[in-house]
């Protein structure tokens, strides 16, 4: 556990220090991703920021952050067990690349095209995870509390050569994270497993001949320099992960200071969300400013609706084979679905395929 409650001014000695003195608490915070990736700078920006907003009210306690941001201390195959372990106190886990050890975390990726909302689908998400006692256990299980929760914007496939159908895609090497390599079964594409920080290598070295991304995480890993059509789908938002403390970090916590940073959890996952809608269209037409002076410009294609329609009818019946799959393990996936798929429809969201039916 590396959580270290730390130190009065120096010379201080216990007996004699006043009630109201400042406790400082040392805590490490670190993911595999770097800050540029909008959802673990806002990890700073918004979940650190505001705790330490919440903590100055009344000024019992401050924490001191040691900051490990971008990779220093592990990979993206080991957000989860990094937090589980205390290599850090808190970090981003990127539940995609932990499908057996979070399955019912996966339900959005094996329902792809169910909303293009990412608000709509972080509240879904919260609301199951203080509902649903399977969902929250699975995280739980793993030595730690959940703070905040991530989804991401719009997919779609970026590639070297333009697309004119979701049929162009017959025979392609795509690099996609974790399981949403699914989302490309049915296409004629071969999914090649990667993340934010192996797409552009993959792509420069002919690993892949595109990628399956999404538009937030594209811009600041400049996937657009090396495959520069943007072929728009808006192929839907997935649940990607979590802010998650360790447990024993936790517990030894003071209750003010957990209080404090529950809210900013909360308040993390609000503008996270916002953050995806709001600049969506503007990481979209930012990658065209940027590479307009390529050998290869970079270029849009709207796909139009029935594009969509057409890849999603291509796709098997990806949600039932990956509940039938769990619920023979002892998981309630029929249930967590129907809840995940109930939850957007209440909502107002139109679902492309009823997964759940």
């Amino acid at each position: 556990m590396r959580l270290l409650f730390g130190l009065m001014t120096a010379g201080m000695v216990a007996f004699s220090a006043p009630a109201s003195a400042q406790e400082t608490i040392n805590l490490t915070v670190a993911s595999s991703h770097p800050t540029v990736i909008p959802w673990i700078g806002m990890i700073k920006s918004h979940f650190m920021a505001r705790t330490d907003e919440i903590l100055a009210e009344s000024g019992n306690y401050k924490i001191e952050w040691n900051e490990a941001f971008g990779g220093q201390l592990y990979k993206a195959n080991a957000t989860l067990s990094s937090v589980e372990e205390g290599i850090t106190d808190i970090g981003w886990v990127f539940s995609f690349l932990e499908a057996a050890k979070l399955p019912l975390s996966q339900a959005s990726s094996y329902a792809p095209f169910s909303t293009a909302n990412p608000p709509v689908q972080l509240d879904v998400m919260s609301e199951l995870l203080e509902t649903n006692d399977a969902f929250r256990n699975e995280w739980e299980q793993y030595n730690l509390k959940v703070l905040g929760l991530t989804s991401t914007d719009m997919y779609d496939i970026y590639t070297k050569t333009p697309l004119s159908s979701i049929d162009d895609i017959d025979g392609m090497k795509l690099s996609a994270p974790g399981v949403l390599g699914t989302w490309l079964r049915g296409t004629g594409a071969n999914a090649v497993d990667g993340a934010l920080t192996t797409f552009y290598t993959d792509i420069q070295t002919g690993v892949s001949d595109g990628v399956l991304s999404l538009a937030l995480g594209a811009l600041p890993t400049k996937i657009y320099e090396v495959a520069p059509y943007i072929n728009r789908f808006d192929a839907g938002v997935a649940f990607s992960g979590a802010v998650a403390i360790n447990r024993d970090s936790w517990d030894a916590l003071p209750q003010e200071v957990q209080n404090a940073m529950i809210a900013a959890g909360k308040y993390y996952t609000e503008a996270h969300g916002k953050d995806l809608v709001d600049r969506h269209e503007f990481a979209l037409n930012k990658m065209v400013e940027l590479g307009a002076e390529q050998d290869t410009p970079v270029q849009i294609i709207e796909m139009p609706q029935e594009q969509r329609q057409a890849w999603v009818n291509k796709l098997p019946d990806l949600a039932g084979e990956w509940a039938t799959e769990l619920e023979a393990q002892g998981q309630p996936a029929k249930a967590f679905l129907s809840a995940y798929m109930d939850g957007l429809r209440q909502r107002g969201e139109t679902p492309i395929r009823d997964w759940d039916k």
